[in-house]
């Protein structure tokens, strides 16, 4: 909707009041457009192309959102709510975003009947409070124990995934990760729920899985290491590639001279004088070998540099060595193997070296050096090893793994599952509408605007593959009126079917999120009426006129463009 321009002393464009709020829902509303069809089993894929030219072929919300380029502040704050739900949970970024740009559409007709954003925003917190109360009451427990419940829960939500197709397959290396490396360390608990064992769990899948991805081989070769790979070899030709049971050191300085600052200034007047120089670098270092070489460790690994005399040294040694590991790398082989990175040769205790690591390996697959160190007791730590024909299929194998990896943990950490299918969405939105009718005055119809928006989740179900969404979400709607709160739709058919029986179940975790963020999300962007762009410096074009539109990268846009406020 095109708004008024109004111009004020600082020469710049501005939208106040009602016009604000109506070109924040609009922009909301075709952000959600884009990624609506990218939703189920049959969802659409998205084909975008980055500045250099490539190509990612995906149906990931997330992922899709991240490659696109806005200039409406609203729209940008909706894209934050995708990467608020990966970041949180892993899962729903499709659904958050329908979600919170259905229920801002909801609230339309609601601004133009001149109701006070104030009063809608009160009845939307109102329809929050009682919407967690409903998913609390339709979710079930879920024995973390019991492992074939744990596969069929991992695996319903990669149904609508590409590597759905090797779903057995992936949904066990999910959830032997998450299970490597889940520890007994302290974590904040949730307040959702009381604590559902004595002991509080840490999963830190962001950190200590790393998916190493290599081209070729089939997709079921892939597998779960229990330790780390790197894409390393030895430095030198001569040292072992095949140790078992090795004492493990981590270093995070290098191992060769400190030369001086830029500042340090050495005059030679003879000849002896540039003799002892090269002497004292050369001491230097074999000092710092003799304080590796004292602990007797076999594997000594570096996150910077490593010296062709220092490598002499420690070969003679009989120590392998490797260099330039990534900082993350070296955290992760230090949960894994026990040791502790040490900043300073001269700071190495006992303790520090790692001994939990059965076999440290080098191999060649393809081109490519890898060593690993693997067999570790109680890792904490892994690797997934990815395999698959081309570059593109790997990429979209790991978003898809690191969704089914959100799921497990969320699981392990929140064992409590709603069903799926949109059936979740559709009991909200028949229980509030019923509460709705015992509530007084004007916020009952704002209030509405979420019974409404709910509905968007299985009535887009319907809709990606091809079926009657007006009969199908009426006949559901009767369905949960009955108190039959586990029916959803069957995202293949378009059928109604009861998810218990069908085997759909999302952690209750991301629900949550989604109606939280989505709720929240759009009470924020109607709490706006003032939207002010600022002058473009030197002159730089012409003043933007009206809404500022989006502006999609690599999928066509539109003309014009907010400037960024400076």
């Amino acid at each position: 909707m095109q708004a008024p321009v109004v111009f004020v002393n600082t020469g710049a464009t501005r939208e106040t009041g009602r016009q604000a709020q109506i070109s924040n829902i609009t922009a909301a509303k075709a952000v959600a457009d884009i990624v609506r069809t990218c939703l189920g089993p049959k969802a659409m894929l998205k084909m975008l192309l980055d500045p250099v030219g490539g190509i990612v072929m995906t149906n990931d919300g997330h992922a899709i959102l991240r490659e696109i380029e806005v200039t409406h502040p609203a729209a940008k704050s909706m894209i934050e709510l995708s990467r608020a739900q990966d970041e949180e949970v892993g899962d729903g970024t499709t659904s958050v975003i329908i979600l919170a740009g259905e229920i801002l559409a909801q609230t339309f007709p609601y601004l133009e009947r001149k109701i006070h954003p104030v009063v809608i925003i009160s009845a939307l917190k109102k329809a929050l409070e009682d919407a967690i109360q409903v998913v609390h009451e339709i979710s079930r427990k879920v024995d973390t124990e019991n492992d074939e419940e744990l596969l069929q829960i991992i695996g319903s939500s990669i149904g609508t995934k590409y590597i759905s197709k090797w779903s057995e397959h992936m949904t066990k290396l999910a959830l032997k990760a998450v299970r490597t490396v889940a520890t007994n360390e302290p974590r904040v608990e949730s307040t959702q729920r009381a604590p559902h064992s004595a002991k509080s769990v840490s999963i830190d899948i962001k950190h200590y899985i790393r998916v190493e991805k290599i081209t070729g081989g089939d997709v079921t070769d892939s597998e779960v290491l229990d330790g780390v790979m790197l894409n390393k070899d030895i430095t030198h030709p001569k040292m072992r590639r095949f140790i078992t049971n090795p004492r493990v050191l981590l270093l995070d300085c290098p191992l060769e001279y400190k030369k001086g600052e830029s500042q340090t200034d050495i005059e030679i007047t003879n000849e002896k004088d540039w003799a002892r120089i090269l002497s004292i670098e050369e001491e230097q270092v074999e000092q710092m070998c003799k304080e590796i070489v004292k602990f007797k460790p076999d594997v000594v690994i570096t996150e910077k540099g490593v010296s062709d005399l220092a490598q002499h040294h420690l070969m003679k040694a009989n120590i392998t060595v490797l260099r330039r590991v990534r900082k993350m790398d070296n955290n992760r082989i230090a949960r894994a193997t026990g040791a502790t990175v040490v900043s300073r040769v001269d700071e190495i205790k006992e303790a520090d070296i790692g001994t939990r690591c059965g076999v440290f390996k080098v191999e060649t697959i393809g081109d490519e050096y890898y060593s690993f160190l693997v067999e570790c007791k109680d890792p904490g730590a892994c690797t997934v090893l990815l395999r698959g024909a081309s570059k593109d299929i790997l990429s979209e194998i790991e978003r898809n793994l690191q969704d089914a990896m959100a799921v497990a943990r969320n699981v392990l950490l929140e064992p409590y599952m709603s069903p799926g299918g949109g059936a979740t969405e559709m009991a909200v939105s028949v229980k509030l509408a019923s509460k709705a009718k015992e509530i007084e005055g004007v916020e009952q119809w704002p209030y509405m605007a979420v019974v409404q928006g709910m509905e968007v989740i299985p009535r887009t179900l319907v809709q990606n593959c091809g079926g009657n969404p007006l009969r199908q979400v009426t006949s559901l709607r009767a369905k949960h009126a009955e108190g039959l709160h586990t029916y959803g739709i069957d995202g293949d058919s378009g059928e109604i079917v009861d998810m218990a029986t069908f085997g759909i179940w999302e952690p209750e975790a991301v629900k949550l999120q989604s109606i939280k963020t989505a709720i929240e999300s759009s009470t924020l962007l109607l709490r706006v009426d003032d939207i002010v762009s600022a002058k473009r410096r030197d002159g730089e074009g012409k003043q933007a006129e009206g809404a500022p539109p989006m502006q999609m990268g690599g999928m066509g846009g539109m003309p014009g463009g907010m400037p960024v406020m400076e």
